[in-house]
């Protein structure tokens, strides 16, 4: 099993980067690839429980991801579980995800943890998604 950390740095009150990483309005405005249109969707991060995503990329692939909300520290930390779900609806193996926010002199760095991955190759593709979402979040910030 493999694990991931990545950090990044916004200009913005820890409240505020917690209340864009875990409600259901702001995730919307960053979460998935360019395109990307979401059906369905339960992607409130603020409660304890499910949580699940139905999303359409612009190609037209169907992708659907669900888990629970395992415990929720506002404005300091929330942590999930992650699972993607097969062509036929089958949840495949589940990891965890935890968003750590720290206060800085400028604003809040986010600390984005995902453990158990699995292989490497899992582990770089989810790599390349938070990396993407680190970003789409800095720019749904400044608008």
């Amino acid at each position: 099993m493999t694990d991931i950390r990545l950090e990044r740095e916004y200009n913005v009150s820890p409240e505020r980067l917690y209340n864009f990483v875990t409600q259901r309005e702001n995730v919307l405005k960053w979460f998935g690839y360019e395109g990307m249109t979401f059906p369905a969707d339960a992607m409130d991060f603020s409660a304890l429980g499910p949580w699940f995503i139905e999303m359409i990329s612009a190609d037209g692939t169907e992708m659907k991801l669900s888990g629970q909300v395992t415990h929720v520290n506002p404005p300091k930390s929330v942590g999930f579980t992650w699972g993607w779900h097969d062509p036929e609806g089958n949840r495949g193996p589940e990891s965890h995800v935890m968003y750590t926010i720290v206060e800085t002199s400028s604003g809040a760095r986010l600390i984005v943890d995902h453990r158990e991955l699995g292989d490497d190759d899992v582990s770089s593709r989810h790599e390349q998604g938070w990396t993407r979402a680190l970003r789409s979040i800095a720019e749904a910030l400044e608008h």
